[in-house]
């Protein structure tokens, strides 16, 4: 039994279904990457097979908030820095449904850091796309927290004082299960990256650089760009932790000095998500409770009859 009839249907999935007809067109500057995240989901989910009905995407403040609105599926706007709290819930409440979350590198890895961090550890089951231009576009340009050293904006007009955050190893020291960078401009790449981090079992977190020719032109387009996976200089095993951790943080150096690297860093099978520990405590119920909103003869528990009385 499923909450929506549109799980595990098995029909024949077209790319044009995820352009939905209100907002078919998305209004990014010209030359933004974020038309290259849109167009990686796109693909990611046809190849997967995923109806439209099956997906919730949960978006955050900021340029990259507008993902919800250019792609067709469940979706949901939420406030500055909170798209993953609410995408935990979502998953909980229905665990067959594929849950997606995006933010900008502000959004996520600044204002909703804490969100980030615990998610992470955590492990729950769904994909964090965080459109990485190292600059709060969307409010014209201030210094956000993956910007460089030394980086001159309206909120740092002599240069950032500040060494810039290091997403990949941040998400590899809280616990991501799956880690990887790609880029607007690799657009082959990026799919494939997508249609492994939707697969995996347990929080992946996708590091997904995308220029800003408006208000972050030291950024260019991020290119050229090398594809640690096809490169025999960097040759290393992605379930390790401690080589991982090494290309990680050799990726994100690079990137300040004008060299960008993409690719996977880092995945762990066999974990249990946040879901699978909980339902080994028995501390979840075993009818989902989206499904029950379903059943009429569900009988509804509040919490002070699940609680023993403080004595």
């Amino acid at each position: 039994m499923s909450a929506f009839n549109a799980i595990d249907t098995d029909r024949e999935i077209e790319q044009e279904e995820f352009t939905p007809e209100i907002e078919p067109q998305a209004t990014w500057c010209p030359g933004c990457g974020d038309f290259g995240v849109l167009k990686a989901l796109k693909g990611a989910a046809t190849e997967l097979g995923l109806d439209p009905e099956e997906i919730l995407l949960v978006t955050g403040i900021g340029c990259s908030g507008k993902l919800s609105s250019y792609f067709e599926s469940y979706g949901f706007h939420s406030i500055h820095g909170r798209s993953l709290p609410v995408a935990r819930a979502a998953k909980l409440a229905n665990p067959e449904l594929t849950v997606l979350a995006a933010g900008g590198d502000g959004d996520g890895y600044g204002i909703g850091g804490n969100h980030f961090m615990h998610t992470a550890r955590e492990n729950h089951d769904m994909t964090y796309i965080v459109f990485n231009n190292e600059i709060f576009g969307l409010t014209k340009g201030q210094t956000s927290p993956t910007s460089p050293k030394g980086h001159k904006s309206k909120t740092q007009p002599q240069g950032s004082a500040k060494d810039p955050l290091r997403p990949l190893s941040m998400s590899l020291s809280a616990g991501a299960s799956y880690v990887a960078r790609t880029a607007a401009v690799n657009p082959n790449q990026a799919k494939e990256i997508l249609v492994e981090a939707i697969q995996h079992d347990g929080f992946s977190h996708v590091d997904f650089l995308t220029q800003c020719p408006t208000w972050n032109k030291d950024a260019k387009q991020y290119v050229p760009y090398i594809d640690i996976q096809q490169n025999d200089e960097y040759d290393f095993d992605v379930t390790e932790r401690r080589e991982a951790a090494e290309a990680m943080y050799e990726t994100e150096s690079a990137l300040w000095e004008g060299k960008v690297l993409t690719g996977r860093y880092y995945q762990e099978d066999g974990r249990r998500t946040y879901h699978e520990e909980k339902m080994q405590q028995d501390s979840m119920p075993e009818s989902p409770i989206a499904e029950q909103y379903f059943d009429d003869d569900h009988e509804w528990k509040r919490s002070y009859d699940l609680l023993d009385a403080h004595r």
